[in-house]
């Protein structure tokens, strides 16, 4: 089953690359000045969370490969802290190229009325002022709010789960606007359900999630409700709070989820969302141990290694991704629209499973299934 899974990811990913190149990657990524002067970068967030703050560096670091940036050892300030990383990269950063604004950085902390105040000051600022050459949109909330026509400036938007969905860009190939782009991974998630059903053959799946555009895009709801109508499954929802300001709030309301979907359904769907998290993540667990049901992260090795079952991820972590962004703001900075740049980016998939949480909960795992996993944990961390 797992060779056959791999060799259908690897023959859709050389379709893709194929179908979908564009004219964009033709631009080269050497180093160059804006007009002599450096490149400015601003940043816009929703508010921290756990892939940004990695995601930020890895482009930093594929920024210093090409050569655009010295190399640096740069310090981890947490995956909470985005502020602080960014604070640090428009003081320590050396290049001859590129300048990390110090006054670019904008959060909303999850908090609405705070996104709509930040989303009009910082369009007000891309239309008229001009002193931002690029921003880095990163996650839905950011996307959304500078993915459109209200000013001009060439936006990379990164780290959303289904940017299609949450209405950020046209389609997978096309944003629908020249000054932006978003990257686009269309069959993870698709993966990670199937080879979970493969795997459980559950009859009933959890899902907890909130119920907005934003959230179901980040749980990939359509995805699994495809997957289910292919498959025969029936998909048991409960709603949570995810983006708001209160993220001890959020946390109980995906604790309150589990208790009920523990009672309801034979497997649980991890979705990403601000109440999942290294607070909760132990709490999910035992109740899912509990209840000995089979469950599945959407996140990443991460929540395996503390007491998920399983989980499909991005083999080498964030450096692909890093570098894949870096060499689309080189290509940018050489003349290259946003939107004639490839969105579609797969990174080689890896299965990870928690043999210990498999025993806990009498899930049989053939020896076969374990030989084939990537990354193995014995115990819960």
């Amino acid at each position: 089953m797992r060779s056959i899974l791999r060799i259908l990811i690897l023959i859709v990913f050389m379709v893709t690359i194929d179908v979908h190149a564009n004219k964009g990657e033709t631009f080269p990524t050497t180093p160059v000045t804006n007009n002599r002067e450096k490149w400015n970068i601003g940043y816009y967030q929703g508010g921290d969370f756990i892939s940004y703050n990695q995601s930020l560096i890895a482009i930093v670091q594929g920024l210093m490969d090409l050569g655009w940036i010295e190399k640096k050892s740069i310090p981890q300030f947490g995956d909470h802290r985005t502020e602080l990383l960014w604070e640090w990269l428009s003081t320590h950063i050396k290049s001859p190229y590129i300048n990390f604004i110090a006054t670019g950085f904008y959060s909303s902390g999850w908090d609405q009325a705070l996104r709509q105040a930040n989303g009009k000051k910082l369009i007000h600022r891309l239309s008229t002022k001009k002193d931002i050459d690029l921003m880095i949109a990163m996650g839905t909330w950011a996307g959304k709010d500078l993915a459109n026509d209200l000013h001009g400036v060439k936006t990379i938007i990164v780290s959303t789960s289904d940017p299609v969905y949450a209405g950020i860009i046209k389609s997978n190939e096309d944003s629908g606007l020249d000054h932006i782009y978003a990257r686009v991974d269309p069959l993870l998630h698709e993966h990670q359900i199937s080879l979970f059903y493969e795997m459980v053959r559950f009859e009933k799946l959890g899902l907890a999630f909130e119920d907005t555009v934003e959230g179901r895009s980040y749980a990939a709801v359509d995805t699994v409700e495809k997957v289910a109508r292919e498959k025969g499954f029936e998909v048991v929802k409960c709603f949570t709070l995810s983006d708001i300001a209160d993220q001890e709030t959020a946390g109980k309301s995906v604790i309150d989820c589990f208790e009920k979907l523990a009672g309801q359904a034979d497997a649980i769907y991890i979705t990403e969302q601000g109440g999942v998290n290294s607070k909760t993540i132990p709490k999910l667990v035992s109740i899912t141990l509990d209840k000995k049901i089979p469950t599945f992260s959407q996140q990443g090795a991460g929540e395996v290694r503390q007491g998920v079952l399983l989980s499909i991820f991005k083999k080498r972590g964030f450096k692909p991704v890093g570098r894949h962004f870096a060499l689309l703001l080189a290509r940018i900075f050489n003349g290259a629209k946003p939107r004639e740049l490839n969105q579609i980016f797969e990174d080689e998939e890896s299965v990870a499973m928690n043999i210990k949480t498999a025993e806990i909960i009498g899930f049989y795992l053939h020896a076969d299934i374990i030989a084939a996993a990537d990354e193995i944990y014995r115990d819960i961390k």
